[in-house]
């Protein structure tokens, strides 16, 4: 059984202390002198940041921090905000970080990014698709198959009989979705190919750093192993613990790595499902509620900002312009899934996400994998997977038309996500790029 709370990435999660699918660290702490990392995670060369000079200007840079990055917090962010550059908190005794912001925006410098907008894109040609010269990485989110149970991404609603995972199901559109952007020109690469993980770290290696995180939070002999996975006593067991580490972090990071060093596209999609809270998970129930939304980065806690890598991040994209087209292409994509899907928009009543736009469907969030990729991502999470309708047509697979569920004719999810996608990503680019 699948007790599904839904466990979107953020690295911070599963700091000490991170006993909970959302904790953070306090806010009272989020300004303290003291150098703080993610799990697994390098200590960032600030000098890298050089190479963000006059990238941006200063008004472009408050904005982005007003509109997208910010979370409304009124605790202070660890940089200054000078007339002529953004001087940043590094780690205590190493001084802080500059960046210079450029004078107008005609002076504006390209960067150190890898990454094409659409305008950068060769001029479109009626002889060639409208994502013709596009690199686009897939990546299906979780790992599916063998390792959706352990991942939380495995539900059944009759006692076994039928399994979805959402891991294998998220693939399945990827697998789609590939051979039709391919005949629009793109050149189509996966981040994850199969139901295994990218990283090759093994469970073992995280037992050492599971313990610290317990002992941290003042369980100095917690069990090894737990028998029971709707048991919420698991999450003080060593394999709990170790298991976050290997497929909320470890995963991530090396798929981001895959990202920035192996494939370096122009644009990530991050293909995801979501789900309702569903009551006593040994007797789950059907949910009513039936949404989705897409996913851009920004809304940046003040305790989150706390850490190191995190600040050195953002800014990264920030000074990058990474926003800019994300935000363009959510709206439009947006937009275009949720006429193929016809479902309702998500509405967050929590802090850690924000509307970012007036397209009602498009939220920002920290999650780790969008702040990791150094390029534009969309993060999908259409459908809720435990809505009895659904669920019903998710475990139909694929199949193109309208069959018949339960006296109704309906289409098939997969291809309706698949669809809105590809809609999207052709409206923006014919829109956007230059034509000759």
């Amino acid at each position: 059984m699948w007790t599904r709370r839904k466990w979107l990435l953020s690295s911070s999660a599963v700091m000490a202390g991170a006993l909970t699918a959302n904790a953070q660290p306090s806010a009272d702490t989020a300004l303290t002198a003291e150098a703080k990392l993610n799990p697994l995670s390098e200590a960032p060369d600030w000098s890298g940041l050089k190479s963000l000079a006059e990238t941006m200007t200063r008004a472009d840079f408050e904005l982005a921090m007003t509109k997208v990055y910010g979370s409304g917090s009124p605790f202070p962010a660890p940089w200054t905000v000078g007339a002529e550059r953004l001087s940043v908190q590094t780690k205590p005794g190493q001084g802080n970080a500059e960046i210079i912001f450029a004078p107008n925006p005609q002076s504006l410098k390209k960067g150190n990014r890898y990454w094409r907008k659409a305008s950068e894109l060769t001029p479109l040609d009626d002889g060639k698709g409208p994502l013709s010269g596009l690199h686009i990485a897939l990546d299906p989110g979780h790992i599916g198959g063998a390792y959706a149970q352990m991942e939380e991404r495995w539900l059944s609603m009759d006692s076994g009989q039928t399994v979805v995972m959402e891991g294998s199901i998220v693939l399945q559109v990827a697998n789609l979705l590939r051979p039709r952007l391919e005949a629009l020109g793109a050149q189509v690469s996966f981040v994850r190919s199969q139901d295994a993980p990218v990283t090759t770290a093994k469970l073992e290696d995280f037992h050492g750093l599971a313990r610290k995180i317990l002992e941290e939070a003042g369980i100095t002999n917690p069990p090894e192993t737990y028998t029971d996975r709707l048991d919420d006593r698991r999450i003080i067991s060593v394999q709990w613990q170790a298991e976050k580490l290997f497929y909320r972090v470890s995963e991530i990071r090396a798929r981001a790595h895959r990202v920035n060093h192996d494939l370096r596209p122009d644009l990530v999609l991050c293909l995801h499902l979501n789900a309702e809270p569903w009551g006593d998970p040994k007797n789950p129930e059907f949910v009513e509620k039936n949404h989705m939304h897409l996913l851009v980065n920004g809304c940046y806690a003040p305790e989150e900002l706390q850490y190191e890598d995190t600040r050195f991040e953002m800014l990264n994209r920030v000074f990058n312009h990474t926003h800019v087209e994300e935000l363009a292409l959510a709206d439009t994509v947006a937009t275009a899934l949720a006429a193929t899907t016809k479902l309702a928009p998500y509405v967050y009543n929590t802090q850690n996400a924000r509307r970012v736009s007036d397209n009602a469907y498009v939220y920002a969030r920290n999650l780790l994998a969008n702040r990791l990729y150094q390029c534009p991502v969309l993060y999908f999470e259409p459908y809720v997977m435990n809505h009895e309708m659904t669920y019903k047509r998710l475990v139909l697979g694929h199949y193109i038309g309208r069959t018949l569920v339960s006296q109704e004719l309906v289409t098939s999810p997969l291809e309706d996500y698949t669809r809105g996608v590809l809609r999207g990503l052709e409206a923006y680019y014919r829109r956007t790029r230059a034509t000759t």
